[in-house]
């Protein structure tokens, strides 16, 4: 039932991930719901990019090596970490949006229809029992040194998926009634 999918969605984090690999037709049934997300004028701004194997790594060391030049007081272990993370994931999609050209809908619609095409990946991965995690650290802004990347192309994050074996817990929210007017 598509209420409990929603309910079920966790993040399941790199570290949680076994060494299992995910076939490439299931990355792909991953992309295929995202690809059918809303969008307002049917811009369908979200782009993708798929690493798996070496590319991974190079992403880790990329972006563990950017910290290191930028951080003004970097952390051994967080460098480790960002090196790590890629690493222990199946794959990585680097998320993207492609800003319409005719800037037709303002900007937070386009970048709203990318969140809305990742909330399409995570429910298949929790509905195929994949651990998901989508990152947005403040180094995908260094992305178009790593990627081609085309006019009006950002990178928004990246969206980690590996099998995993331990549970995760249970999600807990706070009551709609305390988010919720009535007028």
């Amino acid at each position: 039932m598509l209420f409990d999918l929603i309910k079920n969605r966790r993040s399941v984090f790199p570290a949680q991930y076994n060494d299992q690999p995910i076939a490439k037709e299931t990355i792909e049934k991953v992309l295929e719901a995202a690809n059918w997300a809303p969008s307002h004028r049917k811009t369908e701004p979200w782009r993708f990019k798929v690493l798996q194997g070496e590319s991974k790594e190079k992403l880790g060391l990329f972006l563990s090596l950017k910290y290191l030049e930028n951080d003004a007081s970097p952390k051994e272990f967080k460098a480790k970490k960002i090196i790590q993370n890629p690493k222990s994931a199946a794959a990585v999609i680097a998320i993207c949006m492609q800003r319409d050209p005719e800037e037709s809908v303002p900007e937070w619609e386009e970048v709203a229809a990318v969140a809305m095409a990742v909330q399409n990946m995570w429910l298949m991965c929790t509905e195929l029992g994949i651990g998901a995690y989508w990152s947005s650290p403040g180094l995908i802004k260094y992305m178009g040194e790593f990627f081609e990347m085309n006019r009006g192309e950002v990178c928004l994050g990246f969206f980690y998926m590996g099998n995993y074996d331990e549970k995760v817990s249970d999600a807990v929210r706070m009551p709609l009634e305390d988010k919720v007017d009535w007028l």
